[in-house]
């Protein structure tokens, strides 16, 4: 492991080799003066020897039941670029599976074939599957910000929907088709879900080191089974490697918003069928490469952007699918079920017509299904609730040659005269009814909800109302700057995590951004508990420093990672009361004045905020009343909102009729 000598890992790096947490890494660091001295990195994010660590590590007898694969990844992560590391991931694969193989893929550096060779060696003896697997997900994790894959839930949704409304047999076996396979994820969910006789998986990827981890992926997935594996390196749109292909299934989560996509040279492609996509349509230029490639009775299930269902310029390809009977099916997913993961993104499912039959029927309807109510609430991870999203959707595509049965809430079949307007507007929300009406216990419940909103918003009133302001000199005050120079408190600004830190799981710890306090102040990205980031713990005090979304409070909860323009702020608590603080800070007239009022978006100066100068028993008395007026706006906006939920229910109650006889009356 000589290569290794070279090789920097991280604190964070060092705990997970360790599997333990960071503050035990750095705890170790101070205490034992033979742990191994930095040999790059700054004080705050210092960085040493992979060698000398291990080494460390296995002489003071730390690494505990930790396999070898986790001193793999950070040699693998220094070759690099992405591609680099990408291609020898998936050069390793390939040997652990052909053990005298000797040559090596073209882009890869000279000094890659050491680790090549270790990694096939330790994947032989810990297992190649596995080894691959966590390897390919490091990479991925390390990228995410560069790649947009497909979950593996989603992946096993698609597949099981196309495999559920295709037509025709399966007796000579199937073939299954994606063009933009990425690394594979809708191929192996295709071979796993598929349980029949012969397979053949087409893909096509015009990223060579995502296409040379598909291969490898796809040969430990079907290793042993009787499936034909080929992906092609290649732009499916402008350098179709499967012209005339004919698949019986096709897959497909392709690139968004791409304007660079071939409009020009494409012109006159012959599988422009329903029409030259528009340039700023590619993902129609994507729906109609599939269907060129289907055959009759094949279907194809492809994710898109909401935005395709309805924008003006692609309204005439979506009618001309809905008139020859292809697009059969939209379905309306949660936010966070796939890249990007604060937009709810959609389902379309597609099929060719049967052998012999002619396009399908004016009259033909279309199946729309919002199940965007599948969604997790109140957690810190977004996504669906994949086990329930996946039962309604299937059981509601099972009905999709069923017309006279009915369906459940949230789906709906939409005749394609409604639907040939001037818009060809195919979101399913405006159409379906995506929760039902509530049930007069349910109705009860909000009332009695909104009477105890209702009560305790008239307690805090009558204790704010009596809040008696004296018409003396203005208080000393100091500045924020102050108070850190004094000791008094610390500051911490927020930043923005390198993309090696975001991470996916139970581990993490949630982050909030600008954009999330802009949204419902709900953090939507995660890190890794033991990367370097600014996190605010329970107590201590969060500014918002940007104008347009200023603001301060005490946190409290679990620990969580402030993004760019977000500050913690730490009391020393024999000095300064943080609610006192909160509460002096978020003062509107003081995000003015330290403000830069160059726009909505400018920053606020967090150090020239100013707090009252008070005695600590007088900071408590002032402390409470900012607590009953955080009580109060809160109050405020929650019975605003079972307010409104009221109005709206009762209003379309009354407007069908619903009122009982005599309801409503003089008493």
């Amino acid at each position: 492991m000589s290569t290794a000598n070279a090789v920097p890992v991280s604190l964070a790096e060092i705990a997970r080799i360790a599997g333990v947490g960071r503050a035990a890494v750095s705890n170790w660091r101070r205490r034992h003066d033979s742990f191994p001295s930095r040999i790059g990195g700054t004080d705050v994010s210092p960085q040493f020897s992979l060698a000398e660590v291990e080494q460390w590590l296995r002489d003071n007898d730390k690494l505990k039941d930790v396999g070898g694969r986790e001193f793999l990844w950070p040699r693998f992560e220094a070759l690099g670029s992405r591609d680099e590391s990408g291609l020898a991931i998936a050069e390793a694969a390939r040997r652990m599976r052909a053990p005298r193989s000797r040559t090596t893929a073209p882009g890869l550096p000279a000094d890659a074939g050491e680790l090549i060779g270790d990694a096939a060696r330790l994947g032989r003896s810990e297992g190649p599957r596995k080894t691959f697997d966590f390897l390919l997900q490091r990479w991925l994790d390390t990228h995410v910000r560069q790649l947009s894959t497909t979950p593996p839930r989603l992946a096993s949704l698609m597949a099981r929907i196309a495999l559920a409304t295709r037509l025709g047999e399966v007796d000579q076996g199937l073939t299954v088709f994606d063009p933009a396979c990425g690394t594979g994820h809708l191929p192996a969910a295709a071979a796993e879900e598929y349980d029949g006789p012969r397979l053949v998986l087409l893909g096509c990827e015009r990223d060579p080191a995502l296409s040379a981890l598909a291969s490898a992926r796809l040969a430990f997935v079907t290793e042993g089974s009787d499936v034909r594996t080929e992906i092609a390196t290649a732009d499916a749109l402008r350098d179709d490697p499967f012209p005339g292909g004919q698949a019986d299934i096709a897959l497909c989560n392709p690139p968004f918003n791409e304007r660079d996509w071939g409009y020009e040279e494409l012109a006159t492609d012959r599988r422009w069928t329903h029409g030259l996509p528009p340039r700023t349509e590619p993902e129609l230029a994507w729906v109609q490469h599939l269907l060129a490639h289907l055959s009759p009775g094949g279907t194809a299930v492809t994710v898109l952007p909401p935005a395709v269902a309805s924008r003006k310029a692609g309204r005439r390809i979506r009618a001309s699918l809905l008139r020859t009977g292809l697009l059969r099916a939209v379905i309306a997913l949660p936010p966070g079920s796939a890249q990007p993961h604060s937009v709810s993104l959609q389902l379309w499912v597609l099929r060719a017509a049967p052998e012999g039959s002619a396009a399908g029927p004016v009259g033909q309807d279309l199946l729309l299904i919002d199940a965007s109510r599948f969604g997790k609430t109140g957690t810190r991870e977004p996504g669906p609730e994949w086990e329930e999203l996946t039962n309604f959707v299937l059981s509601v595509v099972g009905e999709l040659d069923q017309p006279g049965r009915a369906l459940p809430d949230g789906a709906m079949r939409v005749s394609l005269l409604d639907l040939l307007d001037d818009e060809v507007d195919l979101t399913p929300g405006r159409y379906t009814v995506s929760s039902p009406e509530a049930s007069e216990v349910e109705l009860a419940a909000s009332w009695e909800a909104l009477a105890e909103t209702l009560t305790e918003l008239g307690n805090v009133t009558r204790h704010l109302v009596k809040l008696d302001f004296a018409d003396d000199e203005p208080r000393t005050t100091a500045t924020v700057g102050d108070l850190v120079k004094a000791g008094v408190l610390t500051l911490r600004a927020g930043q923005q995590p390198a993309e090696s830190s975001m991470r996916h799981g139970d581990m993490s710890v949630p982050l909030l951004t600008i954009p999330d306090l802009l949204m419902d102040g709900t953090p939507t990205g995660l890190v890794g508990p033991e990367t370097a980031h600014t996190v605010a713990e329970e107590g201590d005090v969060v500014v918002v420093g940007v104008v347009r979304a200023f603001k301060a409070w005490v946190h409290e909860g679990p620990p969580m990672a402030l993004g760019p323009q977000l500050y913690a702020l730490r009391v020393d608590p024999d000095k300064l009361d943080a609610h006192f603080l909160a509460g002096c800070l978020r003062a509107p007239a003081n995000g003015r004045q330290a403000g830069t009022h160059a726009s909505s978006s400018s920053r606020v100066d967090i150090k020239r905020l100013n707090v009252l100068q008070l005695p600590l028993d007088e900071q408590t008395l002032y402390a409470e009343s900012f607590r009953r007026l955080t009580v109060f706006e809160q109050s405020l906006t929650t019975a605003t909102q079972l307010g409104k939920g009221l109005v709206n229910e009762v209003t379309d109650r009354l407007s069908a009729g619903g009122l009982a006889s005599g309801s409503g009356g003089r008493r």
